[in-house]
Formats: structure tokens, C-alpha cells, sequence
């Protein structure tokens, strides 16, 4: 018998779930997330999971009762014969502690690699990880989706003259270069250097952007910092205008008042994560909720997902 895809959510990415669950064409599955008066966790399934594919939505944002909601709907479904349990995360929380870039720290993003495995997840779906490379720390398939395909289209109905791409740090350039090559634009970095996490001592811009039309992308916006003082500094070097795509809006401490008091025209996220502001006059919000419905029904349906990633085939071959 033809096992079921069932889609349920985790309390922080319920909004986000009903708009995929939308896309696919079903309702969301009925759980509830039980809370004991000393917070511990409690997931119940109100409805038969056994030999289904059943898929848990939820972003590991902080705070981390998001992450152990996670684990342990995983944990309940397993247990209730789940045939297959796919834990999908569009916001993957942690993927910045990805390597030991300094003596005596965890590497956050494997230690949560590892948990999601042992609970009992069968397959990750993602976007747009910090690294590329935390995909090796799975042993389990892993779907990493990109942003490119909810932004390309974004960029091309802006119809910008003098279109350059950015990218906010040395570490981006890969990124934003797959996404210069589609529009066959020019590409400029800018370094930066930190004293700390969060604190920039330094940056300065490689490449030139006189009377240019910038898009700096970056995958996670989280102060705004970089964002700010990126923005600035490519008008002070002669930028006409300059905007910013980045895919997951943690926005925490002042990101808010960063944004608004930049030059920057816009900043444009995804809904990976919920905005604590609405209706702030910089930020807009695309939904990520199609692509993850279409990535959903090819897991179930055991089909490629490569036709997701728009610059895969190139605009200009």
C-alpha cells in the first residue's frame, strides 16, 4: 500500500508551515506541542502517522525550545511508525559555528547534525546554510535549497540599468558570483574585518561601483551591522544605489534601527524566519512556501529537485 505524505508543524514556523502546506494542496497534520508548568516540552500526534512520510516544519531560530520542539517531534513520529520522518528546516540555527576558528569552542552546527540523526530524522530539507559544506556533516540525504530562485526573479523584474552584485564578506564570493554570471554582471567584495562577533573594526571595497545599481546578498541578516556600514561605504565610493537580499531575517538587537537609518532602498528577506516588526518601511518579505512545497512533493515522490536552483541553467547560454 502507498505510504501518505503528511506535513506538520513545530510552533515556531506554524505561520510558515500553513503557506506550505497551502502550496502542496493538504492540510497541515494535527499534533499538539504540550507545555508541563516547568516548560519541558511535550509533542502529541492527534492523528495516525504509521507507515507515513511524515515532514516536521521548523526553523531553529532562537530560542532553542525551537530546536528540542524539533527533536522530539522527531522522537514522537519515529515511535509512532512513521515510515519516513523528514525534518525540514529553513532556517537552520547554529550553521555559523561551523568550524573551530578558535581554541576551545563547539562546533555547533555538527553537534546539531548529530541530534537531528539520532532522534531519528530519515532526510533534511534546508536553505541556504551558512557553509555549503555542512551538508558533510550529515549522514543522512540532505536537500539544501537556495534563495537565488525566490530572488533572481526579484532582481529581474527591478529591471536595474547598471546592475553589480556584492558581497558583504570574503566568504560570500562563491554565492554572489553564481548569481553575477546569470545576469553577466560585474561582481566587488567588501572585506571586512572583525574585532568580534557583530563588532566590524574595518572594511573596505574591492572592485568598483561608480554609478552602479548595487544588490549586496548575504544569506543571514542578524544586527544589520555589516549591512549598514557595507551600504555606506559603497555609496561613499560612488554607488547610485544600493539594496540587499539576504535570505534569513534574524534581525536581533538593533537590526531594526540599523536598517532603517542606512542608505540602503530596501532590504528584502525571505520568511524563513517571522519578522518581530511588521510594516517596516525598508524591509519587504518574499515566501519561501512554493519552493518548499515543490521540494516536499518531489522527497514524496522520490523526483529531482535540481530544476529548483534557477542558475543551473544559465540565462545567458
Amino acid at each position: 500500500m502507498q505510504n501518505t505524505a503528511k506535513v506538520f508543524s513545530g510552533t515556531g514556523s506554524q505561520y510558515l508551515a500553513e503557506k506550505i502546506a497551502q502550496q502542496y494542496g493538504a492540510s497541515l497534520g494535527k499534533i499538539t506541542i504540550n507545555r508541563f508548568s516547568d516548560g519541558e516540552i511535550q509533542p502529541v500526534f492527534q492523528e495516525s502517522v504509521r507507515g507515513d512520510m511524515v515532514f516536521l516544519v521548523q526553523s531553529t531560530f532562537s530560542p532553542a525550545e525551537n530546536l528540542m520542539e524539533l527533536l522530539l517531534m522527531i522522537d514522537a513520529a519515529r515511535r509512532a511508525s512513521a515510515y519516513k520522518v523528514v525534518a525540514v528546516i529553513p532556517y537552520y540555527g547554529y550553521a555559523r559555528q561551523d568550524r573551530k576558528d578558535k581554541p576551545r569552542v563547539a562546533i555547533g552546527s555538527k553537534l546539531i547534525a548529530n541530534m537531528l540523526e539520532a532522534a531519528g530524522a530519515d532526510r533534511v530539507i534546508t536553505m541556504d546554510l551558512h557553509a555549503a559544506q555542512i551538508q558533510g556533516y550529515f549522514d543522512i540525504p540532505v536537500d539544501h535549497l537556495d534563495s537565488s530562485a525566490i530572488f533572481i526573479p526579484y532582481i529581474e523584474q527591478l529591471q536595474l540599468e547598471n546592475l553589480t552584485f556584492a558581497a558583504p564578506d570574503v566568504g560570500s564570493a562563491n554565492r554572489i558570483r553564481e548569481i553575477a554570471s546569470y545576469f553577466n554582471a560585474e561582481m566587488v567584495i567588501c572585506d571586512k574585518h572583525r574585532k568580534r562577533a557583530n563588532e566590524i573594526a574595518s572594511m573596505v571595497v574591492i572592485g568598483d561601483v561608480t554609478d552602479r545599481d548595487v544588490v549586496l546578498i548575504d544569506d543571514i541578516c542578524d544586527t544589520g551591522g555589516t549591512l549598514a556600514k557595507s551600504a555606506g561605504l559603497l555609496k561613499e565610493k560612488g554607488a547610485r544605489s544600493v539594496r540587499a537580499l539576504c535570505t534569513h531575517p534574524v534581525l536581533s538587537g538593533n537590526a531594526y534601527a540599523n536598517i532603517e537609518n542606512s542608505v540602503l532602498e530596501e532590504l528584502v528577506v525571505c520568511d524563513t524566519i517571522p519578522l518581530k516588526q511588521h510594516n517596516h518601511s525598508k524591509i519587504k518579505v518574499l515566501s519561501v512556501s512554493e519552493l518548499f512545497a515543490v521540494a516536499i512533493r518531489n522527497a514524496y515522490e522520490n523526483r529531482s529537485i535540481t530544476g529548483l536552483f534557477i542558475h543551473s541553467n544559465q540565462r545567458n547560454k
